[in-house]
């Protein structure tokens, strides 16, 4: 895996290739520290896309025939983030280990910050009538 040191900081830096031969021939960086992930994209005109790791809900790891053939994958982050509820990370190599390095430290990052992910499950079927007590 890419893992490198910055600042005494652990990072995990991965480009976005080509399905083909898995060659890194764009202008995508996926930059993912402990606390923070970002996507870096353009050539003349960078953008940058920022999502805090608590905010990251499940992850997903898709990998089609030919993204195996080439040892690359596609993660997906399901975040709580309103401008990006889900975050691509296309056809990365170490796929695998970039998945389940988003798993372990947006799990800390939310035991730390102390926040809970809940669902609504079957939450459109209760009486309001059922709440309040009132038989």
């Amino acid at each position: 895996m890419g893992i490198e040191i910055v600042n005494d900081e652990e990072q995990v830096v991965e480009r976005k290739r080509w399905g083909l031969f898995g060659l890194p021939f764009t202008f995508t960086k996926y930059i993912v520290k402990k606390d923070i992930l970002t996507i870096e994209s353009g050539c003349f005109t960078k953008k940058e896309d920022d999502c805090y790791m608590y905010k990251i809900q499940d992850v997903e790891l898709t990998r089609n025939f030919m993204q195996r053939l080439f040892g690359l994958g596609c993660v997906i982050c399901y975040t709580g983030d309103t401008t990006h509820p889900k975050l691509y990370l296309h056809n990365i190599k170490n796929s695998k280990e970039t998945k389940d390095y988003i798993l372990k430290y947006s799990e800390e990052a939310r035991l730390k910050r102390r926040t809970l992910n809940t669902l609504n499950i079957g939450a459109h079927d209760v009486d309001v009538e059922d709440i309040s007590g009132d038989c």
